[in-house]
């Protein structure tokens, strides 16, 4: 269903039609505020002029159709979430099995289990923090170009408020989440490593 709505800057809007004012407004609080007690005293300062506010979530303009891609966004983020932990599970997972014997040595000569874990866990960490920091600026790239690119084929034209929508903050866990990938899909083999007796590493050839 159409919604014959425009996206755009108020700067954009003021330029042209200086007159023309927005009918409605959506606020969002921060976290912790009262919500009953925000609505309670604005609406104590709106009533006189006409106005009034509501918590009504049919008036905050989200579609059913934005709920749904929002679904779906986050179904297809952790399926490659999960492909990529898997893809570092098994890389490790091969190559701890091959240095069993020096770490049946390691353990030998006082190795404890935790050690052993931080050491399988710290052999991925950088090359978790290479593909974050790889991965991001790639990623924002390609949003910046596919995003803008759908919406003229849609006959719409996105202004830069809809499209640099992520946060410095936000940006910074994004790049993180290599790390935090890799340290996931490492967590088996390192705790394998760590539960392996001493005596049976020795003796795997």
């Amino acid at each position: 269903m159409q919604t014959n709505e425009v996206l755009t800057d108020a700067a954009t809007i003021t330029a042209a039609e200086p007159d023309l004012h927005p009918d409605s407004y959506s606020v969002e609080l921060k976290p912790g505020t009262d919500r009953t007690a925000y609505l309670t005293g604005l609406n104590r300062t709106l009533t006189p002029l006409g106005v009034t506010a509501t918590t009504d979530p049919g008036s905050t303009g989200t579609s059913g159709t934005i709920v749904v891609l929002d679904a779906l966004t986050a179904a297809l983020t952790l399926m490659l979430v999960a492909v990529a932990a898997m893809g570092v599970l098994n890389t490790v997972l091969l190559d701890t099995r091959e240095r069993v014997r020096e770490i049946g040595i390691a353990k030998a000569l006082g190795m404890t289990p935790g050690q052993t874990t931080a050491m399988v866990l710290s052999s991925v960490a950088l090359i978790g923090v290479v593909g974050g920091g790889v991965g991001l600026p790639l990623g924002l790239l390609i949003h910046a170009v596919t995003v803008p690119a759908m919406g003229r084929s849609a006959g719409l034209v996105f202004p830069a408020s809809a499209i640099d929508v992520y946060p410095v903050p936000e940006l910074v866990l994004l790049g993180l989440g290599g790390l935090a990938i890799a340290l996931l899909g490492a967590l088996l083999p390192a705790g394998w490593a760590a539960r392996t007796r001493t005596v049976t590493a020795l003796r795997t050839e």
